[in-house]
């Protein structure tokens, strides 16, 4: 990773935290720098893909502002966690749509819909856009079938690899090695500290997600927002194979195990989403990187777009209104899986690994040849 003044802040910043140690219990953050004398880029990579920005370590700060030395972790954290989205993004000449991202975002949704609902019009007679579409097979005689796999499957692939790709840049730049990503204890721990969000809970208490006061509020929306996305991929998943091996076409019936998934995931990611946008607007600002707050705000807004547009689908689907929602609905999802490589999603990736390489260096080390008891041992028969 390129030198910078973000990467330069954050290394003083962590220089005098790794003297004081006042902090050291709050966050997986704290444990991972007492680890370094000195910091590379590399190592400020891992370090700010590992903060969570629960932001107890700002509040407890005897050096923060108005202090003349201006430790403010969280904020200069957040920022070289961007610009590593941009320094690993794949392929490279797009990594520049990381800056202004919350305009590329909202420029790219509005024309993922224009082009969804464009090509929709063109290729389907009027009469049975506006007309209601009912049992199987109503989705596709709306939007063909080789369209939406074209649209939604092509993006979707192609936001798989960029990922792939961009967590290898961070794994090496940060000094994984390939046979360290293995099965074994270390990826358990990483695992369970992905899936219950453990350091948003701080040192236990929880966050200070609007203030000083410690909260739980910012974690349970992220589990919102996170399982809820799961659920609304394992329904996209159990339909594929409903229609592809069991031969039943969409849409499917209220009860089915797809509509079910999908619906309470759906609510899932709106709760979620929502209640994410209200703590920033509330949060107190002083901890934040507000140059990135667009770009948090759009992302925000499309996955909140992505399941309100699916729940109001699935309400009118028997309606004259489903061709229109379909296609708005189909525009936001291929939006979605357009800018997941160059949009804050790509965090997920990034502090998934840094967890993981967080828990590689918590491994208990080996003990010394000569400290075996075996050792001392044939020492003391020789």
């Amino acid at each position: 990773m390129r030198e910078t003044e973000a990467t330069a802040d954050a290394r003083r910043a962590l220089e005098v935290c790794n003297a004081c140690r006042y902090c050291e219990g709050f966050c997986a953050v704290f444990p991972a720098m007492t680890l370094r004398r000195e910091f590379t880029s590399g190592d400020l990579s891992y370090i700010a893909n590992l903060c969570h920005n629960c932001r107890g370590c700002y509040y407890a700060c005897q050096y923060a502002p108005p202090h003349p030395w201006n430790i403010n972790v969280p904020q200069v954290l957040a920022q070289v966690r961007a610009e590593t989205y941009e320094e690993y993004a794949w392929p490279g000449p797009l990594a520049g749509l990381f800056k202004r991202n919350g305009t590329i975002v909202s420029l790219a949704m509005i024309a993922g819909i224009a082009l969804a609902l464009i090509l929709t019009m063109a290729l389907v007679d009027p009469s049975i856009l506006y007309t209601p579409q009912q049992g199987p097979g109503a989705f596709y005689r709306v939007i063909p079938w080789w369209l939406m796999v074209t649209l939604a499957g092509g993006t979707s692939l192609f936001a798989v690899l960029a990922l792939i790709m961009g967590f290898r840049n961070f794994w090496k730049d940060t000094g994984g090695r390939s046979d360290e990503l293995r099965p074994g204890r270390p990826l358990a721990v990483a695992l369970h500290d992905i899936l219950t969000l453990k350091n948003l809970g701080g040192g236990g208490g929880g966050c200070n997600d609007v203030d000083e006061g410690f909260s739980q509020v910012r974690r349970r929306f992220h589990h919102f927002m996170f399982y809820g996305f799961m659920l609304c991929f394992a329904s996209t998943t159990t339909a594929t194979f409903y229609d592809h091996f069991l031969g039943h076409e969409a849409p499917y019936p209220f009860w089915s195990l797809p509509v079910q998934l999908g619906t309470w995931g759906g609510v899932g990611m709106v709760i979620g989403t929502a209640g994410l946008i209200w703590t920033k607007i509330v949060s107190d600002p002083a901890p934040a990187a507000r140059n990135l707050l667009g770009s948090d705000y759009a992302l925000l807004v499309l996955l909140f777009l992505a399941a309100a547009t699916g729940l109001l689908l699935l309400a009118l689907r028997d309606t004259g209104a489903m061709g229109v929602l379909l296609a708005v609905h189909l525009g936001v999802i291929f939006t979605f899986f357009a800018v997941i490589p160059y949009s804050k999603m790509v965090h997920a990736v990034y502090r998934s690994a840094a967890l993981f390489r967080h828990a590689l260096e918590r491994r208990p080390s080996p003990p010394p040849p000569g400290n075996k008891p075996s050792d001392r041992a044939l020492g003391s028969a020789a």
